[in-house]
């Protein structure tokens, strides 16, 4: 009870205070001449948000990068050691090759399974579409931590001749094979490929919620213009279809994309980044937790940065043309 009330006092005190700051600061603007007022009254209200950006995203992200040049415990400079360190490590390399593949495979994925299920629900019926896609969007509704925690009971394997608890091994044992613990099984990164399947599933139904939106929305008379030219349903789809959603399909992957690249609570709750499995931001975690080391936790986050921008410049660049385009 105490907890629901500290909620409430903040929500009130929040909202609150917001109100009565832009409250006041108008009424500060009203007193100026009518010219000052009208040049000043956009500043008023726009500048307590470009204070909140600049406090609680602008300097933590320039304050990280002077702290990426600096040495574990940030009191001394290094120049560039901790990135050298980190790239020359065959650790880290293994990290990034892992990150890398996420982001090869994970989106592209997402999307095919969004898509697909977002096609063929329509043509289940009413009844049909509703329950399979709530059945569809049901894991994006779980937390990254109950996903993985689910997923680890499917992945659990017990020693041979014991009652077998995870799904995967109680068929694998049935079939007459011995059970396999398949979070250690790194060869071809498979483990890696297994953690992927979790992202996945949790993913695919924001995936196909979009996507679902954006096939409906194409104009039937497309449609029916084909299949009047005598184009099947694969060609319709392929080459009506598509080209009519690509817009949200490039939506949907680099959001995907952009969210592989935050990934952290799957692999940590399920491996922890053992048995070659570590992404970049488990590494990060660890490196500023566990080992303590300020300088390459921050020069991992300045390389995450980087990483990024490119992503988000492309979309940026990709909605404004969409919105020239209408």
């Amino acid at each position: 009870m105490i907890r629901v009330i500290n909620a409430l006092l903040a929500i009130i005190g929040g909202v609150g205070g917001a109100l009565l700051l832009f409250y006041v600061l108008n009424k500060l603007a009203e007193m100026l001449p009518q010219r000052a007022e009208e040049r000043t009254k956009p500043w008023v209200f726009i500048l307590p948000a470009i204070a909140a950006i600049g406090l609680f995203l602008i300097y933590p992200a320039i304050r990280t990068i002077v702290l990426s040049f600096a040495n574990a415990t940030s009191t001394a400079w290094v120049g560039l050691e901790n990135y050298t360190d980190l790239l020359t490590s065959r650790d880290f390399q293994i990290t990034l090759g892992n990150t890398l593949l996420w982001i090869a495979v994970v989106p592209a994925v997402t999307v095919v399974l969004g898509l697909a299920v977002a096609t063929l629900a329509d043509r289940l019926g009413a009844q049909g579409e509703k329950w399979t896609k709530s059945v569809i969007f049901l894991p994006l509704a779980i937390s990254g931590v109950g996903a993985a925690t689910i997923w680890r009971f499917i992945y659990e394997a017990r020693p041979a001749g014991e009652p077998q608890i995870g799904l995967l091994n109680a068929i694998w044992t049935a079939l007459g094979f011995d059970p396999v613990a398949w979070l250690t099984v790194d060869t071809l990164r498979f483990n890696s490929f297994l953690l992927m399947v979790v992202v996945t599933w949790g993913q695919v139904g924001f995936s196909m919620v979009l996507l679902s939106a954006a096939v409906k929305a194409v104009p039937v008379d497309t449609l029916e213009a084909a299949r009047i030219d005598g184009a099947n349903e694969r060609q319709i789809f392929f080459k009506v279809t598509v080209p009519q959603i690509w817009g949200t399909v490039i939506t949907v992957f680099i959001t995907v994309l952009i969210t592989v690249l935050k990934a952290f609570d799957i692999v940590f709750v399920m491996t922890n980044g053992n048995f070659n499995t570590d992404i970049i931001a488990v590494r990060f975690f660890n490196e500023l937790f566990r080992n303590g080391d300020n300088g390459r936790a921050a020069a991992i986050v300045v390389m995450l940065m980087i990483a990024v921008i490119p992503v988000v410049a492309y979309q940026v660049r990709h909605f404004r043309a969409e919105e020239a385009a209408r």
